[in-house]
């Protein structure tokens, strides 16, 4: 067990800054010390919480939080932040049922400035923020810190736009964690970011703009030479562009550099820009060596690390998707495959490293990667996008107006469909079947098992139109895969258990939740595996035959599959009870994958006493 002299000194950011400058390096060390010990009991993000650990320090050391605004993207890099916000002792519960949330969450603290989950969008929040405190004439300073992979998304781009002509007193980081943007840092950079961000520079700067302010040209010449001997000497020249004060990069795990820079540019005015360089994984080996493996982690031994690929057990959809993706690439050439930058987490590395050709990991960028899908498909390629639910979120309007009113044949593999436990609302993929079935030319499969997501991918591909095949986190039932290429006739269900008085209508993950409950309510349980085009026949089939339809579904119930159980009914005019069960009309929080299933009434006992409460009121 370690000890924490300087740690065990901290509820908040006060006791922060009451410490000496040079006792920082000790307080960084005990809170990766900390973090290593932490995380390993839980699980979570690990690497990237591990590379801002100094940042987070110099952040609230140097700023008045939570007067000052903090606004992180992404949110997976701040545990440290959580930790010197009054949170160390939750963090033995992070991301469990009622305890900490892996992210920023606004109900949580007041140190929690922005709800965030998805990547690119603090410096739009920042911006917001730092009008409201002018239009309220308040003295406060608002701080957007953003990882390099998020600079990836447009919104960024578009806030970075508005920002440098918004006349808001706001300073962006860029978290640069991958060295993808600059070169090492040296003294050199550190030497310039101290004189650039220093006040007699910036006074001198607005002296001379002061005095050649008489004659325009003079003054355009002037900004001239600065721009192109900053530009030499920095890689800043598109954010001074952009209308930023441009510092850096400098050295973000070095104290020393980070907390006199942030001090001056306290003092500055208008949109500034840092730049600094962090590694993922800094101070644990294990992880600086490999931080994409380190990136989210389940419970580990801190001196072992995490132990190579689990031997045996049911592979996970994710896995299932990637190995039948390199299968149909084999003898589909056209096939290519498109990830806004989710590869690993959507099982695509097998098929980037056999067709790096057809491979396209276009960045966080969800928008753009539905659209240039559309425009591979415009000239005879067939696209698959994997992507997980709650991202397709972000590009709505590419899917609508781009691919499903051209009618063009892109494949979504939709990942993280339903409860994904931890992470939480943000991650949930709970609304794709009620977003995804209202638009035209939409075919929407749910597989219920390994088998037949393979089935519904080659079936997706083989179609003349776009396709959704909506999956769940985690491994299925355990139903052996054929190497077979086989489709399904579109459209159509299947019955798998007989039984009478009550059918039950399952999709997807919920047909083994269903075969569990119909034994003991001798109910009849129907494979729908189609949301749209759904199988109007069977289910007035099923409703001639029985008193009460239950449509079960891992999606929100407003808008889902039982929506369409219920408007084939409706148009038919028959007179059979439905009952819909799906997720409330309200956000879920993190927890337990099943806990919270069984929370919201779908699993076995669920079904059960839905079932009974509809026959108790017959």
């Amino acid at each position: 067990m370690n000890t924490y002299p300087l740690l065990d000194t901290i509820s908040n950011p006060c006791d922060l800054r009451a410490l000496e400058r040079k006792q920082l390096p000790e307080l960084a060390e005990e809170l990766r010390n900390f973090l290593v010990e932490s995380v390993s009991r839980t699980g979570g993000h690990f690497s990237s919480n591990l590379g801002t650990v100094e940042l987070t320090i110099a952040l609230h050391y140097v700023f008045d939080t939570p007067s000052d605004r903090l606004v992180w993207d992404v949110g997976h890099q701040t545990y440290v932040h959580k930790i010197l916000t009054g949170r160390r002792a939750g963090m033995a519960k992070l991301r469990t049922h009622g305890g900490v949330s892996g992210f920023p969450k606004r109900s949580e603290s007041a140190y929690d400035t922005f709800g965030v989950g998805h990547s690119s969008t603090s410096i739009s929040a920042a911006l917001g923020m730092a009008q409201a405190s002018k239009l309220n004439g308040d003295d406060r300073r608002t701080v957007a810190i953003i990882g390099d992979g998020a600079m990836s998304a447009g919104q960024a781009f578009e806030a970075l736009n508005n920002a440098g002509v918004a006349d808001a007193d706001m300073l962006v980081i860029l978290n640069d964690n991958d060295m993808s943007i600059s070169p090492p840092v040296g003294a050199l950079n550190k030497y310039l970011a101290r004189i650039l961000s220093g006040s007699a520079f910036n006074a001198a700067r607005r002296a001379g703009e002061k005095v050649l302010g008489v004659s325009p040209s003079l003054l355009e010449f002037a900004n001239r030479v600065e721009e192109h001997v900053k530009g030499m000497l920095t890689p800043g020249t598109l954010f001074e562009e952009l209308g930023f004060n441009y510092i850096g990069p400098i050295d973000g795990h070095d104290l020393d550099s980070l907390i006199p820079t942030l001090q001056n540019l306290q003092k500055l005015k208008g949109p500034q820009f840092l730049h600094v360089i962090t590694r993922k994984g800094q101070g644990y080996k294990l992880a600086e060596a490999d931080p994409i493996l380190y990136h989210g982690v389940s419970k580990f031994q801190p001196d072992v690390g995490i132990e190579g690929g689990k031997a045996g057990g049911k592979p996970t959809y994710t896995q299932i998707f990637g190995q039948w993706l390199c299968d149909m690439a084999s003898v589909e050439p056209k096939l290519v495959a498109v990830t806004p930058a989710m590869g690993e987490g959507s099982g695509m590395m097998e098929f980037a490293e056999r067709y790096p050709d057809r491979y396209f990991d276009v960045g966080i960028a969800e928008q753009h990667a539905i659209t240039f899908a559309a425009g591979l498909a415009c000239e005879g390629m067939r696209p698959v996008v994997a992507i997980y639910s709650t991202f397709l979120q972000r590009g709505y309007d590419q899917l609508l107006h781009d691919v499903a009113l051209q009618n063009l044949p892109v494949v979504f593999a939709l990942d993280r469909g339903g409860l994904v436990g931890a992470d939480g609302p943000t991650h949930h993929g709970t609304f794709d079947l009620s977003y995804v079935t209202c638009i035209p030319n939409m075919t929407v499969m749910t597989p219920s098992d390994e088998e037949e997501c393979r089935r519904m991918l080659t079936t997706a591909l083989r179609s003349n139109g776009p396709c959704a095949v909506r999956y769940p986190r985690g491994t299925g039932p355990g139903v052996p895969t054929q190497p077979a290429l086989i489709d399904l006739p579109i459209g159509k269900g299947e019955i798998r258990r007989r039984g009478k008085d009550i059918a039950l209508l399952a999709f997807g993950s919920m047909l083994g939740p269903a075969l569990q409950a119909a034994g003991e309510l001798d109910a009849t349980v129907a494979n729908m595996r189609f949301v749209k085009p759904i199988d109007r026949e069977l289910i007035l089939e099923l409703a001639k035959e029985h008193s009460l339809l239950i449509s079960i579904e891992e999606n929100v119930v407003i808008g889902g599959a039982g929506a369409e159980v219920a408007r084939v009914l409706h148009e038919a005019g028959s007179p059979v009870r439905l009952a819909r069960m799906g997720l409330p009309d309200r956000f879920i929080d993190h927890g337990d994958q099943f806990r919270l299933l069984a929370e919201a009434g779908l699993d076995k006992a669920g079904i059960i006493q839905t079932a009974r409460t509809y026959q108790e009121i017959q």
